[in-house]
């Protein structure tokens, strides 16, 4: 209940009753955080990870007290004096209307993102590539031109290369570990260079305070994919990103049993990308953001049980015969050194590695597996492997894949959250059977 006895919902980011705000012709009015409510939980931005997963956001509701967030699972709101201003004024993100909008769940859920990516604002959506196509498109204009690299999931680099100029965007790409080209690559048509903190399956770690120095130079938005990373291990905001996304069916929300994807950042960026998701209609639904909020609670217990299985598998395939080479950040090297400049507490599952006898070798080593899944995906409690040529990256030549350095034979595994020791001796076996099956 309101002041006033009547039973009206309470928005802490919407302007005050009759209070009349040019939003498209006032350029001093600044964009609030959010949106959110009054109940909506605020937790001091100086809480460390662990706090913020379990209780930034948090719909505490007024009526029964509840510790966790109600599920609204519904597609529409009442009307109030608020919700009528708020087309009249511009701020409808800030009011329930309708859940393609805006719903409580959604809005929950954003705050816990924000808080994490230290962000004003966030959205989430219906998967990681809703949230790059979304923000890509709503970033950049037509004849607009976004640089990149080779070394990206596979799907971001279906986008960038068949689908961007049909939009009117021009795309080139460059060696993100070459600083020098990319801002070489930088043209006056140049609105968004669009990179992953780490790549995809070669964990190279860019330098993201150097490229972002340069974008600010050039006043180009720097798009940032932490999906490999989470805001546990870092927050590119911080380091001079304008925008993060992640793929949240990965290590967000972590239990390989959703499909999401999330955008933060400035409030004034945040919006356009909203307002660009309410014509491709892929909100999120509120039982998924539900899901999601749960998942994100354990995200920094999570990536501590990534983080210990990853260090020792990394380990144990550094030192075993059958493997030519190991990419991982937690490996001694160029990348590990950038990365640690930024990337406050490393914690991924993420590695991949290369196995004697090529790509038919790799192969038979997923038949051997007895524990860990070949699956696609990543970011799962249980651990899962896959062979980027034939799955994530099979849409490059194979010059391409040279180019870029997926050499024969390369796996890449998700570590989970089982025992490392048991996962060793899984792939253990496999290593083994694979040279014994070479050797007959």
């Amino acid at each position: 209940m309101n002041d006033d006895g009547n039973s009206q919902p309470s928005f802490n980011n919407a302007p005050g009753a009759g209070e009349h705000v040019r939003w498209l012709n006032d350029l001093s009015r600044e964009r609030q955080a959010g949106p959110a409510f009054s109940c909506s939980r605020q937790i001091n931005t100086d809480a460390r990870p662990a706090t913020l997963c379990v209780h930034s956001g948090t719909y505490e509701d007024p009526n029964t007290g509840a510790v966790g967030s109600p599920l609204f699972a519904t597609t529409t709101f009442r009307f109030c004096e608020d919700a009528f201003d708020s087309f009249l004024d511009g701020f409808i993100r800030d009011i329930p209307i309708y859940s393609r909008y805006g719903n409580p769940n959604q809005w929950t859920v954003q705050l816990k993102i924000a808080a994490l990516e230290k962000a004003q604002s966030a959205l989430v959506l219906a998967s990681g590539m809703a949230a790059i196509t979304t923000t890509l498109l709503a970033l950049t204009n037509r004849n607009g031109h976004i640089i990149s690299s080779y070394d990206l999931y596979g799907g971001s680099y279906s986008l960038l290369r068949s689908d961007m100029h049909q939009f009117g965007r021009t795309v080139s790409y460059v060696d993100p570990l070459d600083i020098s080209s990319v801002e070489q690559a930088i043209q006056p048509e140049t609105q968004a260079v669009f990179l992953e903190s780490l790549s995809n399956p070669l964990m190279k770690a860019i330098d993201l305070p150097a490229i972002a120095s340069i974008c600010k130079r050039h006043d180009v938005l720097l798009i940032i994919d932490n999906t490999f990373l989470s805001p546990i291990s870092c927050q590119p905001l911080q380091h001079g990103a304008d925008i993060v996304i992640h793929s949240g069916t990965k290590y967000l929300s972590g239990h390989s049993d959703q499909t999401c994807g999330s955008v933060a950042g400035s409030r004034k960026l945040v919006d356009r990308v909203w307002a660009q998701l309410l014509k491709f209609g892929a909100m999120l639904d509120p039982a998924q953001c539900h899901l999601l909020e749960r998942s994100l609670k354990t995200l920094a217990i999570r990536m501590k049980a990534h983080q210990e299985g990853a260090k020792r598998i990394t380990e144990f395939l550094s030192r075993h015969p059958q493997v030519k080479k190991v990419h991982s950040p937690y490996l001694e090297g160029d990348d590990n050194h950038r990365l640690m400049a930024y990337a406050q507490n490393l914690s991924t599952g993420i590695l991949s590695f290369e196995v004697e006898g090529g790509n038919t070798a790799a192969l038979q080593l997923l038949n051997h597996l007895t524990l860990i899944t070949p699956a696609t995906s990543l970011g799962g409690v249980e651990s899962l492997v896959s062979l980027p040529f034939n799955t994530s990256h099979s849409g490059l030549t194979t010059y391409q894949q040279e180019q870029i350095g997926l050499n024969l034979g390369l796996v890449r595994l998700s570590v989970g959250i089982e025992d490392p020791e048991d996962l060793c001796q899984d792939l253990q076996y496999a290593l083994t059977q694979i040279r014994r099956d070479s050797e007959i």
